[in-house]
Formats: structure tokens, C-alpha cells, sequence
């Protein structure tokens, strides 16, 4: 298969583009490096970068931002960061995508465990990745072509714990590699409406 991991660049990213790899062809879009770029909070972007890579039959999106703050410093503007890049951007990746894709490809997204195991400042995430979960389970029995989607929803991952450990105390962080097992099982298997949790 030829599979385009966006945010292949990153911490998972570049976990899920190892496990992929050595069974398909992997194309990376990163924000500022990869095998092409995209900006996925600006549809344009997207399209240019669909048009840019031809013949896909799977897309994995391990991107997207949202802002950790106390609800008490969040503000609507805060909050648009993470429905702009996070949830608007993923959806958008499906929205375009769907034109793209092969007949029978997949679409493996990203959303997180604070869908159902929130912290304190970690509201926007929560939010985000909530409506990720309901967005996969409700385009599922809608996409044409006989294309699939997935969401993997991680735990805290152990190499981005020096960013967000304090944010996570008591929580059981798992590495990168295994988290990217989830997204294999999203792209080479044959479900779909799935949230894959990993490490939770």
C-alpha cells in the first residue's frame, strides 16, 4: 500500500512510519520537512498537498495542536487553537481526502485518552479529542468508496514525557513504538467507526 503519514516528523509519527515502512511505501508530510508539507488548519494546504501525492490508500494523521491551560486563564481564542489544528484539521484531512483516496483505503486519525480520563488545564484537549471519536464513529457508515476510518487514542507517550509529565502524574506512559502498533492495526486491518485505544 502506499500509505501518507502526516505529522510523520513527530514523535508518533515517526514511530508509525517505522512500523509501516518495511511493508509499504511510506510517504512523510511534516509542517516544515517531510517528503512534502501541509499546514493542516488551512483546507488550501491540504488540497495542495492531496494533488501533490497521487494513488494513496491509506492516510495517518499524528498532528495537531491544542492548548493546555487552567479553565480559569482559557479564553474562546485558546480554545480555537485546538478546534482549528486538532479536530478541524483531521476533519478536513477526511473532508478533502475522500476524493483522493483508492477505493477500499482507510483513514487512521488521532484523538487521546483525556476523551475519557481528564486533567486539570487539559480541557480543550478533552473537548478535541472527544469530538474526533464522534466525528470517526459518525462518517464511518458514510464514507463512499468503501473507505474506512479509524481514531487511535494514546496515553501519554514516554518520549514526550519531559514536555507533558507534569501534566500527567499517575498516569503510565507507553513509548512511541507501541502506540504506532494501533495504527498499524487501523491500516492494515479491516475494521472501521473504531477508537483504538493504546496504552489505556
Amino acid at each position: 500500500m502506499k500509505v501518507l503519514v502526516i505529522g510523520g516528523t513527530g514523535t508518533i509519527g515517526k514511530a508509525v512510519v517505522k512500523e509501516l515502512q518495511g511493508r509499504h511505501t511510506v510517504v512523510v508530510a511534516g509542517h516544515a520537512s517531510g517528503d512534502v508539507q501541509v499546514d493542516i488548519a488551512n483546507p488550501a494546504s491540504i488540497e495542495k498537498m492531496y494533488q501533490a501525492v497521487s494513488g494513496l490508500d491509506a492516510v495517518v494523521a499524528t498532528t495537531g495542536t491544542v492548548h493546555f491551560a487552567e479553565l480559569s486563564a482559557m479564553t474562546a481564542e485558546l480554545y480555537e487553537i485546538g478546534l482549528k489544528s486538532k479536530l478541524m484539521g483531521q476533519v478536513n484531512l477526511v473532508l478533502l481526502g475522500q476524493r483522493y483516496l483508492n477505493e477500499g483505503g482507510s483513514f487512521t486519525l488521532t484523538s487521546g485518552l483525556l476523551s475519557h480520563d481528564p486533567i486539570r488545564a487539559g480541557s480543550s484537549a478533552s473537548m478535541v479529542n472527544s469530538a474526533l471519536n464522534g466525528f470517526v464513529k459518525g462518517v464511518a457508515i458514510e464514507l463512499p468508496k468503501r473507505l474506512r476510518i479509524n481514531a487511535v487514542s494514546p496515553t501519554v507517550i514516554t518520549e514526550s514525557m519531559p514536555d507533558y509529565g507534569p501534566y500527567f502524574r499517575g498516569f503510565e506512559p507507553i513509548s512511541a513504538e507501541r502506540a504506532a502498533l494501533a495504527y498499524s492495526k487501523s491500516v492494515e486491518g479491516a475494521q472501521t467507526g473504531q477508537v483504538y485505544r493504546a496504552g489505556w
